[in-house]
């Protein structure tokens, strides 16, 4: 098995939810949420994010409606993963991400500022659950 560790994003227009992970335990956690904006400063703090954790593999949470099929944050999704490739030559998987805001608003206290953090961790989980497995 290659180790690789793991950026997961909660793409949103106002706020983006970031979580880190990797291969080798299995396991993601909460990190940040980026609240720009703009997308300069979106992504040049994505990539301070990519070179400061040394990531070999992006994770997106892809929003679908509940039969699966697009809606219009998909195709917003789908276009910041294509920046991501573009900008930094990442590697880019989607997960599918329904119900995981509802998730993590069970999971975070009402006070809490970390719930698009926690979403993306949460869609990280699942990338990692299914790359157990895969294995």
């Amino acid at each position: 098995m290659i180790e690789e560790i793991l950026l997961s994003f909660d793409f949103g227009i106002k706020k983006i939810g970031v979580a880190l992970g990797n291969t080798l335990t299995l396991e993601s956690r909460p990190l940040e949420i980026i609240k720009s904006e703009k997308n300069s400063v979106r992504f040049d703090r994505i990539g301070f994010l990519l070179k400061d954790w040394g990531v070999d593999r992006v994770i997106i949470g892809l929003p679908l409606n509940k039969d699966g099929s697009d809606q219009e944050m998909t195709y917003r999704c789908r276009r910041f993963a294509n920046q991501i490739n573009g900008r930094f030559n990442m590697k880019v998987n989607f997960v599918d991400e329904r119900y995981s805001s509802i998730d993590a608003q069970n999971l975070t206290p009402k006070n809490d500022n970390l719930e698009d953090a926690v979403a993306a961790a949460i869609i990280l989980q699942d990338y990692l659950r299914s790359f157990r497995n895969y294995y």
